[in-house]
C-alpha cells in the first residue's frame, strides 16, 4: 500500500465475530482501526483500542464520513440477529462500495459456502459455477457480483470464503454455539447436526482473520478482484468436531443428535430457525472448498490445532473455566491448609 495513504482500516461490523477478529489482527500489525457503530460510546468501552465512529451502515453518509482517509474497508456487518437480512444486506454493501469508490480503496468481504449449489459439489474452487438453491445463497452471489463490478471502477475487493465459523467472538447464531453446545453451561450432551460419514467444513475465526490479514499485507500484488477459499477444519466423517469437543471436555460428554424435528415447527416464529432450515442441505452432503489458490498465494493456510481451537471457543462461551483461573484454583487447593 502506498506510503501516502494512512494505514487505517474502516471496519463495518467490528463488534461481530469475524469483523472483530480481523480488526484485532490488523491492530496487532500496527494498523489503526476505525469502527462504525450505532452505539459508539458503548462499543468503545468494550474495545477502547479502536477509534469508534457513531453511525449506521444503512446510512450512506455515515459510511462515507467514516471512510475518509482510510486505506481499506472491511465489510463484515450483518443486521442484528439476522433480522430482515434479505432487505438490509445489499443496501449496506452498496453504501460500502460507494464510499470505497470515493476514497479509492479495497473492500474486504468475509464469504462463505452459500454461493454454491449442487452443481459445484463436492469440491468447489473459486471459479466454480454459482447456482445456489437458497435465497441467502442468491444474495451472497449478488454481493460478490457487485464487488466484482466495483473492482473494475476503482474499488478493489478481497473475498475469503470459509466454512461454518467457530471461535472466540463467534456469534450466538453460529452452528457451534446454537447447535453443538449450550453457551454458559458445562457440556453434558453434544448435539451433532451432521450425519455420520458426511464431511463438513468449519473455519476457526482467528485463522480466517490471520489469512485475511496476510492477504491485506500483499494487496498490492493481488488482482483487483481477488477471491480465495479456506480449507479450515475439515470434519471428514461428520463426527470429528463433536469428538474434539468431547475430548476437550474430559471425555465424559455424550454425543447426541441435533433435534432437526423442531426446526420446521419453530421456523415461522424464530428468524434463526428459518436460517437453519434453509441451510440444512450443507449437513446432508459433503462440500469442501479447495484452498489450493490460497496456499499458492500465502505458502500455507493458517491452521490452529483443533483441540486448541475448540478449547478457546468453549472457554469464551462459558462452557469451560478460563485456564488461568482453573490453574490458580488447583494451585491453592494443593497448598497445605496453613499456607492458604
Amino acid at each position: 500500500m502506498s506510503g501516502d495513504i494512512k494505514k487505517t482500516a474502516l471496519v463495518l461490523g467490528a463488534t461481530g465475530g469475524i469483523g472483530g477478529a480481523i480488526a484485532r489482527k490488523l491492530l496487532a500489525r500496527s494498523w489503526r482501526i476505525r469502527a462504525l457503530n450505532r452505539d459508539a460510546a458503548k462499543a468503545s468501552k468494550n474495545q477502547p483500542a479502536f477509534e469508534w465512529v457513531q453511525g449506521d451502515a444503512m446510512n450512506a453518509g455515515d459510511v462515507l464520513r467514516a471512510a475518509e482517509g482510510v486505506g481499506l474497508i472491511v465489510h463484515a456487518v450483518n443486521p442484528p440477529g439476522y433480522r430482515h437480512w434479505e432487505r438490509l444486506v445489499l443496501p449496506m454493501l452498496d453504501n460500502c462500495i460507494a464510499a470505497a469508490r470515493v476514497v479509492g480503496v479495497r473492500i474486504v468481504l468475509p464469504g462463505n459456502v452459500y454461493n454454491f449449489g449442487p452443481d459445484a459439489l463436492p469440491a468447489p474452487t473459486e471459479e466454480s459455477p454459482q447456482h445456489p438453491l437458497t435465497k441467502k445463497g442468491a444474495i451472497r452471489v449478488e454481493m460478490e457480483k457487485r464487488l466484482k463490478s466495483a473492482s473494475q471502477s476503482g474499488a478493489g475487493a478481497i473475498i475469503v470464503r470459509a466454512g461454518d465459523f467457530f471461535g472466540p467472538g463467534a456469534t450466538a447464531n453460529s452452528w457451534f454455539s446454537s447447535g453443538l453446545v449450550t453457551p454458559g453451561k458445562p457440556v453434558g450432551t453434544i448435539k451433532n447436526p451432521g450425519r455420520r460419514g458426511v464431511g463438513h467444513q468449519w473455519a476457526y475465526l482467528p485463522d480466517m482473520a490471520e489469512a485475511v490479514a496476510q492477504l491485506i499485507e500483499r494487496a498490492d500484488q493481488l488482482p483487483p478482484f481477488a477471491v480465495y477459499h479456506m480449507d479450515g477444519f475439515w470434519d471428514a466423517d461428520g463426527m470429528q468436531m463433536a469428538e474434539a469437543i468431547k475430548r476437550v471436555c474430559g471425555g465424559k460428554a455424550k454425543i447426541g443428535r441435533f433435534p432437526w424435528w423442531i426446526v420446521p415447527l419453530a421456523a415461522p416464529f424464530v428468524p434463526l430457525m428459518r436460517e437453519i432450515r434453509e441451510m440444512r442441505y450443507l449437513w446432508k452432503v459433503p462440500l469442501r472448498m479447495d484452498n489450493a489458490k490460497l496456499v499458492a498465494e500465502l505458502g500455507k493456510e493458517p491452521q490452529t490445532p483443533i483441540d486448541e481451537a475448540v478449547r478457546a471457543t468453549l472457554v469464551t462461551l462459558g462452557c469451560l473455566p478460563e485456564p488461568h483461573r482453573d490453574m490458580a484454583a488447583a494451585f491453592v487447593g494443593s497448598l497445605p491448609q496453613r499456607a492458604r
